[in-house]
């Protein structure tokens, strides 16, 4: 009779009689969750030079006569260095060619040091603004590359992996709010403070191990670039997140100033106070969405949450500039729903990346699609002052509504695709 050696054969026998990839397969998922752990803590302490932008600014104002202007390029300096850093990563091919934590702890560092020279130099003028650049584009090798190594951890959960991380950074992003709110600390103590934590998640980094999805490292290959427009899921995924970015980080920066001038009209004694309070809990209660999301989207799929997000956050971006000087309790009901639904979407399009993506292009591609968005945040939050202040907030918030309906249409169009049978397991 032949029987099968394995069905007969102890469990430590089977275990030996597995392969050598089996094994190393097994033990890798054993260090899967403090290796995440790892990533989410570093990426919060890394970035914490970019989320002190907005709380320098502030302090800044209190010990230099700083213009609206020169306030946002302290933080538009950022994202300029951000976006020719990741472009540059991309045509070296960075992101798939070498060990991430390598890549991450090199640029942590470069962005920690950059933030600490930032206090032997006077509060205004060229010398701090290429400084924040520089920072800029060292958090290049921060920010995807941190999606990249927890996407190689990934086995059926990849929407809450990256939506896990989305979540903190988002609790990170909220952080100056609550500072402005409720703290008068110095300039040189945020920047200090940033850069001490962007070291330690650097260090941090080479904690975390690399999951069993990790390519072997390839050649430079530019033609890979292209793929991005090219491939039509690609190109329309790329484009949905074009949609979200649109109005995600031009809301973060100017809901603020709307609640402020809101609760002004409607009364409020510190309304300015009470503004960042607001904003604040409505950008940290975008943790809980990207959390939502990632499960929500690994359950029914990555389209399915996408189009439910962008069609939620865009109403209440049309609705809030009418709000204005309504009930404050309307104003922050819809604000907190604001905030939850335009980040819910956001980790999806970076998994659905990663899922479309050939596996040795995945960190170029997922690193071309934030340059992209970066880029375009740079034209939504600039355009909101002069809009806001022609035709009133109204116009400026609809005006921001139009990228999520756009988004829509494309994640629909990728929804019809053949394609996106890769996406989340088959539900798309």
């Amino acid at each position: 009779m032949n029987h099968d050696v394995t069905e007969r054969a102890p469990p430590a026998a089977r275990s030996e009689m597995a392969s050598p990839d089996d094994r190393a397969w097994r033990g890798g998922l054993r260090e899967k969750w403090p290796s995440i752990a790892v990533i989410l803590l570093a990426q919060v302490a890394a970035m914490a030079v970019w989320f002190a932008s907005a709380a320098a600014a502030s302090a800044l104002a209190r010990s230099a006569p700083l213009s609206g202007f020169e306030s946002a390029l302290l933080t538009s300096a950022v994202q300029a260095g951000f976006v020719l850093g990741t472009l540059a990563s991309v045509l070296v091919g960075i992101p798939d060619r070498f060990d991430p934590r390598r890549i991450f702890l090199i640029s942590a560092l470069a962005a920690a040091t950059a933030s600490a020279t930032l206090v032997v130099l006077p509060p205004t003028g060229p010398g701090i603004l290429a400084l924040r650049f520089i920072t800029g584009i060292a958090l290049a090798g921060v920010y995807p590359i941190g999606m990249r190594l927890a996407a190689t951890w990934a086995s059926g959960d990849l929407g809450l992996l990256v939506g896990l991380l989305v979540g903190a950074l988002t609790l990170g992003s909220a952080s100056p709010h609550a500072l402005a709110a409720l703290a008068q600390l110095d300039w040189r103590v945020i920047y200090l403070a940033a850069a001490g934590l962007a070291a330690c998640g650097g260090l941090a980094i080479l904690a975390a191990g690399v999951g069993p999805n990790a390519p072997r490292q390839v050649r430079l290959d530019t033609g890979r670039i292209s793929q991005a427009w090219l491939k039509p899921s690609l190109r329309l995924i790329n484009l949905g997140y074009l949609g979200h970015m649109w109005e995600l980080y031009a809301m973060w920066t100017w809901l603020a100033v709307f609640l402020a001038e809101s609760f002004r009209r409607s009364g409020v004694v510190d309304a300015r106070g009470l503004g960042e309070l607001v904003t604040f809990g409505a950008i940290a209660a975008g943790a809980v969405g990207a959390w939502l999301g990632g499960v929500c989207a690994d359950r029914w799929g990555r389209t399915t949450v996408t189009i439910a997000a962008m069609a939620a956050s865009g109403a209440c971006a049309a609705a809030m500039g009418w709000l204005e000087g309504a009930t404050p309790w309307v104003v922050i009901a819809v604000a907190v729903v604001w905030g939850i639904t335009i980040i819910a979407d956001s980790a999806q399009f970076s998994a659905g990346i990663a899922e479309l993506s050939e596996p040795e292009s995945v960190g170029t591609m997922l690193t071309l699609q934030t340059c992209a968005g970066f880029l375009l945040t740079l034209v939504s939050i600039q355009l909101v002052a002069p809009v806001s202040r022609t035709m009133g907030w109204p116009a400026a918030f609809t005006m921001l509504a139009v990228g999520p309906v756009l988004g829509c249409v494309a994640m629909a169009r990728l929804r019809a695709s053949p394609d996106a049978a890769r996406l989340a397991g088959g539900r798309r």
